[in-house]
């Protein structure tokens, strides 16, 4: 039990740590890192950060425990772990103005997983992004007008930020979501990134959203390659 208690402790400090860092990275990110500094960038930061945490937490947190909730429902042993190298880079290129946001990640320990349920469980996280997805998009429908308030840039900044993360980790590049997903089905694939792209697209424009996907296919191997001990 003593373990236990410790454990979960472990994973509620990693997952708040994460939290944290990666509102903060969002929030230099959108305000253009070091070039974004001038008199009144304290408080467009107060402005902006706490926007950012709610978006991450429900974005980024949530999906996170989806992974760690569907894997134990298969019989896996499942916790969500920082990565120290991993959240300096996060923090650090945000200040260049971008970000390159792996703090951390669901640990999976499973000896006997078919490929249809790593398939599930990986499709869990950005299932999840989806519902939020569509959460703000509801709420957003229902305030209408007050779009152009503090509760309207929450709103359009929780679109934006949970069907990215959805898209990036269905890229089918190891370890992203995605390659498992694509491993597993690909009828499922195709289905769940097509419907992805279209409300992305949606969202923020075709063009950009083409131009998003370059950058993102970039991170991703990054990321793989990090992934891999490399980095």
């Amino acid at each position: 039990m003593l373990r236990e208690n410790s454990t979960l402790k472990r994973e509620v400090k990693d997952i708040l740590t994460a939290d944290i860092v990666l509102s903060i990275a969002f929030t230099l990110a959108i305000l253009g890192g070091f070039f974004g500094f001038n008199s009144k960038f304290p408080y467009r930061f107060a402005y902006f950060f706490p926007i950012m945490l709610i978006v991450v937490t429900l974005s980024f947190v949530l999906h996170e425990m989806m992974h760690k909730f569907v894997a134990q429902h298969y019989g896996a042993i499942a916790g969500f772990r920082t990565s120290m190298n991993g959240l300096i880079i996060t923090l650090g290129s945000s200040f260049f103005g971008f970000l390159l946001g792996i703090p951390g990640a669901t640990v999976i320990f499973a000896h006997n997983f078919t490929k249809k349920e790593n398939g599930l469980v990986s499709l869990a996280g950005p299932l999840t992004n989806f519902v939020v997805f569509a959460a703000f998009l509801t709420l957003s429908v229902i305030i209408g007008n007050g779009m152009g308030t503090y509760i309207g840039t929450l709103l359009e900044y929780g679109m934006f930020i949970s069907i990215l993360l959805a898209f990036f980790n269905m890229l089918p590049i190891m370890p992203l979501d995605g390659s498992k997903v694509l491993m597993w089905d690909k009828r499922v694939y195709i289905a769940t990134e097509g419907v992805i792209f279209v409300l992305l697209a949606i969202t923020v424009g075709l063009a950009l959203t083409f131009e998003y996907l370059f950058i993102m296919v970039m991170i991703a191997l990054l990321f793989s390659v990090f992934y891999r001990g490399i980095l």
